[in-house]
């Protein structure tokens, strides 16, 4: 499936495809991961599956923590300090955006967008997105940009355009 936001901001962009009647998802072969380096979160802002694993390294010289919290109900996730070479793997169980921080390092931020399904990217810098192997059937595409939330429900069929305006 390939489409097009036609807006302005629409680059990076999250871009969701969630199945209208019930699907199961094989489960992701590896976990995201988001690194710290540099004093900075990498990358800066990661797509995961809810429900999946998520790895949190810290490869900088100096102790981080991450902590991460809910954006829409500011309900915290988890706060954990992760020394240097350390790891730390949590499983996000709500979707949305979470804001990422490291208090130690007030400066580091990146956030984190967790979703049900396993279609979920970024667009292009022309607003474009693409999905593989979608199965047939009814979706519903839901546009994350500038602040606003767009859904646009379609039925996929072999090669399906869509466009989001």
């Amino acid at each position: 499936m390939v489409g097009k936001i036609a807006a302005p901001g629409a680059t990076g962009a999250v871009v969701v495809l969630e199945p209208r009647t019930a699907r199961t998802f094989p489960p992701q072969s590896e976990p995201p991961m988001m690194d710290q380096v540099g004093l900075t979160f990498g990358p800066e802002l990661l797509l995961v599956r809810t429900g999946q694993p998520v790895e949190f390294h810290n490869n900088d010289d100096t102790l981080h923590n991450v902590h991460v919290s809910h954006e829409e109900t500011r309900e915290p996730a988890f706060n954990v300090a992760i020394p240097t070479g350390g790891s730390y793997t949590y499983t996000f169980t709500r979707d949305g955006f979470y804001h990422v921080g490291c208090d130690i390092h007030p400066a580091m931020a990146a956030s984190i967008f967790s979703a049900p399904t396993p279609f979920a990217t970024l667009t292009e810098a022309d607003g474009s997105f693409s999905f593989a192997d979608v199965p047939s059937g009814p979706w519903t595409v839901t546009v994350y940009a500038a602040g606003r939330r767009l859904h646009h429900d379609i039925e996929v069929s072999g090669t399906t355009q869509v466009t989001v305006e």
